[in-house]
């Protein structure tokens, strides 16, 4: 892998243990150590104008598509994996919809002993609490998403969610945060409650309905976008659907990657 954009530190970076391969910061293919791969995605440093940070991470293929048979893995990477473990390890919070826990098999994420030291030093817990954003709490309250989580997973939904669904959740340990008035959550509230309990870097991982909600609600900060150098035809969703912006978001370019075709992108809001 190596860096496109921005362009590389003069002298490079020397090369530390514990390595993976990723790119490398003097624009050179090479490994690149997961000190340095979390370096570039660290998000940045509070300004106290805003609550909490909303970054997303996305795959899309040539065409377009974000999924292949309903499931992102099979337009993904070895490399696009690395980055979605570090992009986990970095966040206190991971939130998805319903629809996409369910497609794609969520499980509570697992402790990392490459980044133990890191998150203590920033005051994080152990592991990224996983956020599920669910209107109706249709979901399934003996996977080890709720059952065996290192932190309780969390539940966003609206007001008007169905009592007896909400009791059944909080009996199988969840955490069910009220982010909306009405049946579903309002985006800007889901991340104003979220920043209310403590987590201020936030990663969603979609869908796209979901990732759509927050363009349009403009509470979307980062884009990390990995273009898959992949055509499914098809019908399959773009990276965020729903209602279209009245004026389309502007976005700014920060980084990006390059290996074997694939490019990581990250995109902040302009």
């Amino acid at each position: 892998m190596r860096r496109l954009f921005p362009a590389p530190p003069v002298p490079p970076v020397p090369p530390v243990t514990d390595r993976t391969a990723g790119p490398g910061l003097d624009g050179t293919d090479r490994e690149w150590s997961l000190a340095e791969l979390a370096a570039a995605y660290a998000y940045p440093e509070p300004d106290g104008r805003r609550g909490a940070w909303l970054r997303a991470n996305m795959v899309s293929t040539l065409d377009g598509a974000a999924q292949h048979d309903g499931r992102s893995q099979p337009i993904s990477s070895a490399a696009d994996m690395r980055i979605f473990g570090t992009l986990r390890a970095l966040a206190d919070v991971v939130v998805a919809g319903a629809e996409t826990v369910r497609q794609e098999g969520y499980r509570p994420a697992r402790a990392r002993a490459d980044f133990a030291e890191a998150r203590r030093a920033a005051g994080q817990a152990p592991v990224p609490a996983i956020a599920v954003v669910s209107a109706s709490l249709e979901l399934d309250f003996s996977l080890p998403l709720f059952t065996s989580p290192l932190v309780p997973t969390l539940i966003l939904t609206g007001a008007a969610a169905a009592p007896d669904r909400i009791a059944a959740a909080e009996k199988a340990g969840a955490r069910v945060v009220i982010a909306g008035d009405g049946v579903g959550v309002d985006p800007a509230r889901a991340v104003g409650a979220l920043a209310g309990l403590g987590h201020t870097r936030l990663l969603t991982e979609g869908g796209p309905r979901l990732l759509g909600q927050f363009v349009t609600a403009g509470v979307l900060d980062e884009l990390c976008l990995t273009v898959s150098p992949m055509m499914t035809a098809g019908d399959a969703q773009r990276i965020a659907g729903g209602p279209a912006v009245e004026v389309p978001r502007r976005f700014a370019l920060a980084s990006l990657l390059e290996e074997e075709g694939f490019l990581f992108s990250r995109y902040r809001r302009d």
